[in-house]
């Protein structure tokens, strides 16, 4: 790779490995959207909206998607989406990591699942570029400088 990227790091926000991953590739000198620390605000969580949120009925989730606060998280992880050039699915994740690579590769953009532990085979990952080790990621996104 030769230039810097925009990524998308998708994952969910039990998954302990995301922080680093986040880290690993600033070090590689690229610009890396963090949904639990993004620019200028807090990372959106459903706690922000009602401490009682897990226990929500169906039509209750229905309307806290339209509060401000879960409005302007959609609004600030879309734009992050819309305007990467890769989205890197850290695993296990959740429901909104996967409709995040799912959006991301349909915008045709770049594509990679990070997968350390055995899992379910995934068939919608067939077009992505898998990685098994944080050294494989690293490689991936290694930044080539060109000699002089």
């Amino acid at each position: 790779m030769t230039r810097v990227l925009n990524i998308y790091v998708a994952s969910s926000w039990r998954n302990q490995l995301q922080p680093a991953v986040v880290e690993a590739l600033r070090e590689l000198g690229h610009d890396v959207y963090d949904f639990r620390n993004p620019p200028g605000r807090s990372g959106f969580g459903w706690e922000q909206i009602a401490a009682d949120w897990r226990s929500w009925s169906a039509e209750e989730s229905r309307q806290a998607l339209r509060h401000p606060i879960a409005r302007a998280g959609f609004v600030a992880d879309m734009y992050a989406l819309a305007t990467c050039d890769a989205c890197v699915l850290v695993l296990p994740s959740g429901r909104s990591a996967s409709f995040e690579l799912g959006y991301a590769m349909g915008q045709e953009k770049a594509g990679y699942v990070l997968q350390l532990e055995p899992a379910e085979p995934e068939l919608m990952y067939a077009d992505c570029t898998i990685l098994t080790s944080v050294e494989e990621l690293r490689r991936e996104f290694a930044i080539v400088v060109p000699a002089p």
